[in-house]
């Protein structure tokens, strides 16, 4: 889409938005808040289309392979111009294996990212061996008689030197000017080698943009030689057998200095530079690989696809039994929420990747939520015998907090997976997070405005919704105690599980080794493979078997350099098989290292993060009990996964990280209420008070749970064994993220209130204090 035009219109509706909160004019609020909905729709949906030509998959679904290079330092400290050179040498080299678009990007400060889709089984060798090996730069002398002899050669008259050869050299165009291709006679040999260049640079002189040349001492001895021989003639920089340059050699040359001049340009001059300090001269080294078939790809996006449509439409359909007339509105916001967030993807020009699916996926439930804690407000409104006008301004008015103080706290552990995580999570880290801010928009804004409408205008009465869970008088923090006592069972439980199993806990990602997947028609065991793999001693490697459309699909993991002995000793044993290389994946040491301190990390800064956040919004009692509970959920999941035989993987971080931000969000809507019964004087102990809120919440807090398990269920039953222990993880961490702030959060409150040696008294003089220093957020 034209840039102009996106300025425009982003723009119009920065205008739109700002009058939208000056005015308090209902009529006019409502009609911009429609202006404002269709305008987002349509161009959402005018991005998005045709999705087969405007959405970019990642290689885990189109498949392909992708590699992250090393730049090894040697002598010369890398920097920025040289990892930018390196970037254009591997491209050229990626190059010529053709095919789709590939993808060459600098990543940090020495490493390199290369993918390339759609790059089959038998080329994987060849373009690793082409992408780990030293650059070579030479220095060779153009036919000494300024191009006479390539005439004649041309014309049939003469014949080419057996110690020359013909290349060409495409010169840089002039702007407006399409580049010219010359044909030199160069030498087959080498006059000078690029290991004696000590180094380069591009300076601006009285002849405009120039590069300057350094050699050794006994670089600058044979090219003082070669220039005081060949004075008045051209010599080629050639990189990789490619000709960079052909300048004409002015006089004798020697000191070890030489300037090369001929009307460049700045980028020109710096390019130059680049090439003639060589930065590929010294080993790269590839620390990671990973490969996909495209029938794995698709398989697992038609998968994921029907799951999220089957979730997506179990949800409509909760929602509309459970909440009648008012659940369509709610439906209203979540279709408008999956096109905004689609749309937003798009215009970012977001990679679609399986884990982004499935973070679309998790939004779906979550973008339930604010409904569901607005329509549960709007109940206990009406209860109180309130107008349906006034109790759907309270309802809006009094959720606003909770709603928005969630999904910060989720917005904080999405932003920070999105800033330390790497590849196919931080997609999901973007999809999760533009999920969550459009989901805000359509319950807050599209929602709350079309029920409004209704309302007004008379349309709707009366509301009706079906109400399952009443209201309870549970004594949970009475029972604090003995969910504490099961919570630590299930922790030691995954503690030992997790100390017996060692090593085997973490998948390729963290450990380093390979990871192959083979597909087969035929039915194989995994005792078959297993067996098939004693020859070559390795059949004690973890294999896990799964079936997806009509396929058997065997994973193995093993050590480094070991994937391609497995796939062959495997096909020799079980020919009848016919095995097909579906995934490969390997990871060097030092990078599974890395993953695992940057997943540390990201949830340590997550936790300080919401500490912050809590504590500031909250009281620091709250923050240590939220705290106490993201940590219970994480440590939980990770110990049941444990029990399971599973394995921690890079995308297993998402999901935990997920977790954390579920959890918190649940949480914070119950402290949300306690606050509120506290800084309202209510009477009754504080037990009392927050019982009371925990057990309000408690319908919001299953119905919230049950919305998001849907499709998470859905992910994992029919999404394909691809994103199943993604989908496991999340369905454990729902359920357990539950449980924990039904039973923990808050007790862990109390508790640490007195230990620090204050009182429930302490507690509401606080939250008091809190709440009249701190203004909530303006109301939309």
């Amino acid at each position: 889409m034209n840039p102009a035009f996106t300025f425009l219109f982003g723009l119009i509706l920065l205008i739109l938005f700002g009058w939208y909160f000056a005015t308090d004019h209902g009529t006019r609020k409502r009609a911009l808040a429609g202006v404002l909905m269709l305008l987002l729709v349509v161009f959402s949906l005018a991005t998005i289309y045709p999705p087969d030509k405007k959405v970019q998959l990642g290689l885990d679904i189109q498949g392909g392979t992708s590699f992250l290079i090393r730049l090894v330092q040697g002598d010369k400290e890398i920097n920025k111009a040289m990892l930018d050179q390196a970037v254009e040498v591997i491209r050229k080299r990626v190059d010529y294996f053709g095919g789709g678009e590939p993808v060459i990007s600098p990543v940090g400060n020495d490493r390199i990212l290369v993918q390339i889709p759609g790059l089959s089984t038998e080329k994987i060798q060849e373009a690793r061996q082409q992408l780990s090996r030293v650059a070579k730069l030479e220095f060779r002398m153009v036919y000494p008689d300024n191009g006479e002899r390539l005439k004649g050669i041309d014309g049939g008259t003469e014949v080419i030197p057996p110690e020359y050869k013909i290349e060409s050299y495409t010169q840089h165009a002039e702007p407006g000017k399409k580049p010219q291709v010359e044909r030199l006679l160069v030498k087959k040999k080498a006059d000078l080698g690029g290991e004696r260049v000590s180094g380069s640079n591009a300076y601006y002189g009285n002849e405009g943009w120039g590069v300057q040349l350094r050699f050794d001492s006994e670089g600058a001895t044979l090219f003082g030689n070669i220039t005081e021989k060949f004075k008045g003639f051209r010599f080629a920089i050639v990189l990789d057998g490619l000709i960079q340059s052909a300048p004409v050699i002015r006089d004798a040359i020697y000191g070890g200095s030489a300037q090369i001049t001929g009307r460049f340009s700045e980028q020109e001059a710096r390019s130059l530079a680049s090439v003639l300090e060589n930065p590929l001269q010294t080993p790269v080294s590839i620390e990671e690989e990973r490969s996909v078939s495209p029938t794995l790809g698709m398989d697992s996006i038609r998968a994921s696809v029907i799951a999220g449509l089957i979730g997506l439409a179990l949800t409509l359909l909760g929602v509309v039994i459970y909440y009648r007339f008012i659940g369509l509105i709610a439906n209203l916001a979540l279709l408008v929420n999956i096109i905004l967030l689609m749309g937003a993807l798009t215009m970012f020009n977001f990679v679609l990747t399986l884990p982004g699916i499935a973070g679309i996926i998790l939004t779906i439930g979550i973008a339930v939520d604010a409904s569901v804690l607005i329509y549960e407000r709007l109940r206990e409104e009406l209860a109180l015998g309130k107008s349906l006008k006034v109790a759907v301004q309270a309802a809006y008015d009094k959720a606003f907090s909770s709603i928005f103080d969630a999904n910060v706290t989720t917005l904080i552990t999405a932003a920070i997976l999105f800033w330390k995580a790497s590849g196919p999570v931080k997609g999901f880290a973007i999809s999760l997070s533009l999920g969550i801010l459009a989901s805000l928009f359509t319950a807050l804004i599209v929602g709350r405005n079309v029920l409004s409408w209704c309302v007004d205008t008379g349309r709707l009465k009366k509301i009706t919704m079906l109400h399952l869970i009443s209201s309870q008088h549970i004594n949970f923090l009475g029972k604090g105690l003995l969910a504490c006592l099961c919570s630590l069972a299930l922790i030691i439980a995954g503690a030992t599980a997790f100390y017996i199993r060692g090593d085997k806990n973490f998948g390729v990602d963290f450990r380093g080794g390979d990871l192959i997947t083979l597909s087969t028609t035929q039915p194989v065991s995994v005792h078959e493979v297993r067996e098939a793999l004693k020859p070559v001693h390795l059949d004690d490697s973890p294999i896990q078997q799964s079936a997806q459309g009509g396929r058997t699909y065997i994973t193995i993991r093993s050590g480094m350099n070991t994937s391609e002995g497995i796939e062959k000793q495997v096909s020799q044993t079980l020919p009848q098989a016919q095995f097909k290389v579906e995934r490969s994946e390997r990871i060097g040491a030092l990078v599974g290292g890395e993953l695992a301190k940057s997943s540390l990390w990201a949830l340590a800064l997550g936790l300080v993060g919401i500490l912050v956040f809590v504590t500031f919004r909250f009281e620091l009692s709250f923050a240590v009990g939220a705290i106490v509970a993201v940590l219970h959920d994480v440590i939980i999941t990770i110990g049941i996964f444990s029990l399971l035989g599973r394995e921690l993987t890079l995308t297993m971080v998402g999901a935990v990280l997920t977790i954390a931000g579920y959890s918190i969000n649940d949480t914070i809507v119950v402290y949300d209420r306690i606050r509120e019964g506290l800084a309202s004087s209510k009477r009754g102990s504080i037990e009392q008070i927050m019982n009371d809120s925990i057990n309000q919440t408690l319908s919001r807090t299953i119905l919230t749970s049950t919305v998001t398990l849907i499709p998470i269920l859905c992910l994992f039953f029919l999404g394909g064994s691809v994103l199943r222990d993604f989908s496991l993880a999340i369905i454990i961490g729902v359920v357990v993220g539950t449980y924990s702030s039904i039973f923990i959060a808050a007790p862990i409150v109390l508790w640490w209130t007195r230990a620090r040696g204050g009182s429930a008294s302490t507690l509401r003089r606080e939250v008091t204090e809190k709440a009249a220093g701190t203004k909530s957020p303006a109301t939309l």
